[in-house]
C-alpha cells in the first residue's frame, strides 16, 4: 500500500506556558479562540495554500494570548484515517497545532458531519482532544456548550441514519481495507452529497436557534455552534448564542476573554 502520509510529528507534551525569557507565564486570564468549517480540501490547490496560510497566522494570534482552542468540527471538507496513513498535506497547519500544543494551549476538536472516520491522529500526534459529542464546558466561570450544528432538524431522521452508519466501528474496519486512494474518492463524493444537502435545510439556522434558546434557558451562558456558514451572535435572554460561520467565504471566528464572548472577521495579513 502507498504510503499517502505526512512524516509523524513528535507527540506534544502539555508544557508549562512560558514567555520569551523561557520563565512560567503565572496569568490564567487568557483568551480561548473557537473555529469551525475551513473545509480545507475544498476549491483550487492555490486557494487552499491561502486558506491554509491564513489559518496559520491565525493559529500565531491565538498562541500569543490564548489558553485554549476549540475546533468547532469540518476543519477539512473530508477526513478518513487509517491506522498508518492520513490524507496528505497540511504539514504546516499541522506543525502549528503542534507548536500551540507544546505552548501548553489547550486544543479540542469537536467532530462535524464530514469528519467521517476519526482515529487518535489529532490526539497522538498534534495533542489534539477529540470529542464527538457536544460539549458542556465551564471556562472562567462561564457555562458553555458547544455543538457542531448538524442533525438538530426534528424531522432529519435521514442523516441521523447515515451519521451512525458512518460511525459505525464495523463499518470503519471494513471500510479501512479499501486501497486510500480510492477511499479519499469515495470520501470526496460523500462530501459534496452532504455539503448539498445542508445547502437545501432552509429552516435550519432557525433550529439551530431554537437549540441554543433550549440550552440558554437550562443555565448555560454561551452556546457556539457551526455548521451553516453563516456567522452571528445573538443575544438571547440572559445568554448568548454564537454561530461561528466559516472559512471558506467569511474566515471568520470568536473569542472569549473571560467576560463576554465576540465575533470576528479575520483581515488578510
Amino acid at each position: 500500500m502507498r504510503r499517502n502520509v505526512i512524516s509523524a510529528m513528535v507527540r506534544p507534551g502539555r508544557q508549562p506556558r512560558r514567555n520569551d525569557r523561557g520563565a512560567p507565564v503565572v496569568n490564567s486570564m487568557r483568551k480561548s479562540y473557537f473555529f469551525s468549517d475551513a473545509h480545507l480540501g475544498v476549491g483550487t490547490k492555490d486557494e487552499d495554500r491561502q486558506k491554509e496560510r491564513a489559518l496559520v497566522r491565525f493559529l500565531d494570534l491565538v498562541r500569543s494570548d490564548g489558553d485554549q482552542l476549540f475546533i468547532v468540527g469540518d476543519l477539512f471538507d473530508y477526513w478518513f484515517e487509517y491506522r498508518t496513513v492520513v490524507p496528505k498535506g497540511y504539514v504546516r497547519l499541522f506543525s502549528k497545532l503542534a507548536d500551540l500544543a507544546e505552548a501548553g494551549i489547550q486544543l479540542t476538536y469537536l467532530a462535524g458531519n464530514h469528519d467521517f472516520w476519526l482515529r487518535d491522529y489529532f490526539l497522538d500526534e498534534l495533542g489534539m482532544k477529540i470529542e464527538r459529542d457536544p460539549i458542556e464546558r465551564v471556562i472562567q466561570g462561564k457555562r458553555f456548550y458547544l455543538h457542531h450544528g448538524d442533525g438538530l432538524l426534528k424531522n432529519d431522521t435521514g442523516y441521523r441514519i447515515l451519521k451512525r452508519v458512518l460511525r459505525n466501528k464495523t463499518n470503519i474496519a471494513l471500510f479501512s481495507l479499501v486501497h486510500p486512494d480510492l477511499a479519499a474518492r469515495v470520501a470526496r463524493w460523500t462530501s459534496q452529497k452532504s455539503r448539498q444537502y445542508t445547502s437545501k435545510r432552509e429552516f435550519e439556522g432557525d433550529d439551530m436557534t431554537k437549540v441554543a434558546q433550549q440550552k440558554i434557558d437550562e443555565g448555560f451562558d454561551f452556546v457556539v455552534m457551526g455548521h451553516n456558514h453563516v456567522p452571528c451572535r445573538r443575544n438571547i435572554g440572559s445568554g448568548v448564542y454564537v454561530n461561528l460561520g466559516d472559512w471558506v467565504t467569511e474566515r471568520t471566528y470568536a473569542v472569549f476573554d473571560g467576560s463576554s464572548l465576540e465575533l470576528k472577521t479575520w483581515e488578510v495579513r
